[in-house]
């Protein structure tokens, strides 16, 4: 099945917390086989993990992208039409004084460029961008 959502960090990460949302759980499970990540996103997983020390969480995280995440998800690139739409919307977005961060943009472009719902807890990092759906999955 094509995949028809794409996680941002928060959303990919919401397992691994001591509490995790179980609306967010469930939405995971419910769309399990419909869900993508960016490449942006693998990076920024696995930079947090490796900023760790060895330990009982960083083994559970590492086991958690290797067991869990990478049979179960694509990984998206960010490739050249996701870096036209980034580079076309950072420009516009600059020009009215709200930059976004660099890995936001890209993450964007990736869920604009592959015509996928972007998910995430942060929809105020997200909203400006045009021709991008976004959802947060917590209500």
């Amino acid at each position: 099945m094509k995949p028809a959502f794409l996680l941002d960090t928060n959303i990919l990460a919401e397992p691994l917390r001591p509490a995790p949302n179980p609306v967010v759980l469930l939405k995971l499970e419910e769309f399990e086989s419909q869900l993508a990540i960016p490449a942006v996103v693998w990076h920024e997983m696995w930079f947090g993990c490796h900023r760790l020390p060895q330990s009982t969480r960083r083994s559970a995280i590492e086991r958690y992208l290797l067991d869990v995440v990478a049979p179960s998800m694509p990984i998206l690139p960010y490739d050249s039409a996701a870096s036209e739409y980034h580079a076309v919307e950072r420009a516009r977005l600059s020009r009215l004084g709200k930059t976004p961060s660099f890995a936001d943009g890209q993450i964007a472009a990736i869920a604009h460029a592959n015509e996928l719902i972007l998910v995430t807890l942060n929809r105020a990092d997200f909203e400006a961008f045009h021709g991008l759906v976004v959802e947060d999955w917590r209500a």
